[in-house]
């Protein structure tokens, strides 16, 4: 294991553990919060390494004053992060795209909540697609160097990507 590039990243409770463990380990040079609520001392603090935060679209939940909450603090968090950082909400995506969750449950009960118009249609292999491409991508960037082009060129990739400024 090399300790020199040391980056963390989780999926929703594992997502927000990323981004407080980079924030209180030196040793981390880079976070990605998968669909994750940010909890603890980063979300006052903020964070000065490297991060991107991949998000399932929440559009259908904006009503809802504890989902208004959470985007903020996560853009709060984002406004204050170093230049090499990277926000994307995946369109249709739902919060288990990005997991293997979307392949092992019940197909049924998935096509169900599809239908319910409060679960996002994305594909679960097209999901976790996009996401182990960008998570790789911006690894790559953060803490090999690579150059920050391949990761502007992946929207072109994928039309179901929003890439926030």
């Amino acid at each position: 294991m090399d300790l020199g590039r040391l980056g963390m990243v989780g999926h929703s409770f594992g997502g927000a553990t990323a981004l407080q463990f980079c924030h209180d380990d030196s040793r981390c040079r880079a976070a990605v919060d998968l669909d994750g609520i940010p909890f603890g001392s980063v979300v006052r603090e903020g964070l000065n390494k490297p991060c991107m935060f991949v998000l399932s679209d929440h559009s259908r939940e904006m009503s809802e004053p504890s989902s208004q909450q959470v985007l903020g603090e996560i853009e709060a968090i984002y406004r204050r992060l170093p230049q090499e950082r990277l926000y994307v909400v995946i369109h249709d995506a739902n919060h288990f795209s990005f997991s293997d969750q979307i392949l092992l449950n019940s197909q049924i009960l998935i096509y169900l909540l599809q239908r319910s118009r409060r679960f996002g249609s994305l594909e679960g292999e097209r999901g976790l697609s996009i996401s182990a491409e960008y998570v790789h991508t911006f690894f790559d960037v953060a803490l090999n160097g690579a150059s920050a082009t391949s990761l502007t060129s992946l929207p072109t990739k994928y039309p179901e990507v929003q890439v926030n400024p």
